[in-house]
């Protein structure tokens, strides 16, 4: 019975000893340390109303960066290291509690021992006194309501540091953005301004090239009206032709001699103008003309005699070329004809007399000659078609 009652003794007091060391522990943390969260959340909002100025500068910007950088990790490492002198305090204080309520639990135990002796010498006594430990309630609410409120304010703490946090990334993202789109547009007037005064330039040069190329054209163009040259030892048609700006066709048919011929000492020459230039081209050209055309009705016709078929229309065709009211004015166009090379037949009608080319064997080629006929300037015909002979 004796061991019972010590032992319910015991535990009463280590119960009670527990709680007065939780309530000592809490009281001692907040007498200690009441102002710190305060304190971080005073600097968080004095940093928020801290304003850094912008700046253009890329450069620039990289620095302030990295000193904000340095910054922000000379203060975390603040808020750690004052983090730890708390927990270190707070713990040491925890010991020192522990070891006084220790030493107050020692005291209360031999203080106890000389009434439980004489409640156990007591005769025909079964009943255990058992110590009422009383909680101490309103001293742990109370503790419990501190602990609440520095949790709240750390946590406000940490909200409020990760607010400016935030904030300042987002200030330096959109400082990095301002700066970028400065740096751009600052290129990209540079590059239109380069882009204005190379094209101003390049128009200039052309403006430039432009008129030396018709103050050359100038003094090497040809003579506005026909001039004479006696011809010199060493001269040709060549270097006249380069010396006057004249094409040399032009100036061999302007004296009515060929390109290749050999010019003598004192023959005279005459320097074709601008406008005999210009002449002598469309005429050469219109020759030119001719003369492919002719080629091509007579390629035609060579093409046309060699396709002939037996199941071409039988009997021959001829071209009729004119038709004369005599037969005198019809031998005049058959010589003319015949002095081309072509095959001449007269023949006599009622309308008058007809002068005919060929006989052809075939319409088709009947058709090639005609028109051959019609583009030969030899015989300046036009009005030539084909007529079935016979």
């Amino acid at each position: 019975m004796n061991f019972s009652r010590q032992a319910l003794l015991g535990i009463g007091m280590i119960i009670g000893g527990s709680v007065m060391l939780y309530a000592m522990v809490q009281q001692i943390g907040t007498n200690d340390k009441p102002a710190a969260p305060t304190a971080i959340v005073e600097k968080s909002s004095t940093e928020q109303t801290t304003v850094e100025p912008l700046t253009t500068d890329i450069e620039t910007e990289k620095r302030i960066l990295a000193q904000k950088q340095k910054e922000r990790a000379a203060r975390v490492a603040e808020q750690e290291r004052r983090a730890q002198e708390f927990l270190a305090e707070q713990e040491s204080a925890e010991a020192k509690a522990l070891a006084k309520s220790r030493a107050e639990n020692q005291q209360y135990v031999a203080n106890s021992m000389p009434a439980e002796s004489e409640d156990t010498e007591v005769e025909g006594s079964s009943t255990v006194t058992t110590p009422t430990v009383q909680t101490r309630t309103d001293t742990t609410t109370s503790t419990e309501s501190d602990e609440k409120q520095r949790r709240q304010a750390a946590e406000q703490a940490a909200k409020q540091a990760e607010a400016k946090r935030l904030a300042d990334n987002k200030k330096q993202a959109e400082a990095k953005e301002r700066a970028e789109a400065q740096a751009k547009a600052r290129k990209e007037a540079e590059a239109k301004e380069q882009a204005e005064a190379q094209a101003k330039a390049k128009k200039e040069a052309e403006a430039e090239a432009k008129k030396k190329a018709e103050e050359q054209a100038a003094k090497t163009a040809p003579p506005t009206a026909p001039a004479d040259y006696t011809v010199k030892r060493g001269d040709g048609l060549i270097k006249l032709a380069r010396q006057y700006n004249v094409p040399v066709e032009a100036l061999a048919q302007a004296n009515d001699i060929s390109s290749s011929t050999s010019l003598q000492v004192g023959q005279e020459l005459t320097i074709p103008s601008r406008k005999q230039i210009e002449r002598l081209e469309r005429e050469a050209a219109a020759a030119k003309k001719s003369a492919d055309d002719r080629r091509e009705a007579q390629q035609k016709l060579r093409e046309a005699r060699k396709e002939v078929r037996e199941t071409d229309a039988k009997g021959s065709f001829g071209v009729q070329v004119a038709l004369a009211s005599n037969q005198s004015s019809a031998d005049e166009v058959a010589e003319k004809f015949k002095s081309a090379g072509y095959k001449v037949k007269t023949s006599v009608t009622s309308r008058g007399v007809r002068v005919i080319v060929g006989p052809e064997r075939g319409k088709v080629a009947a058709l090639a000659l005609k028109d051959k006929i019609n583009t030969d300037p030899q015989v300046d015909t036009s009005g030539a078609w084909v007529l079935y002979w016979r």
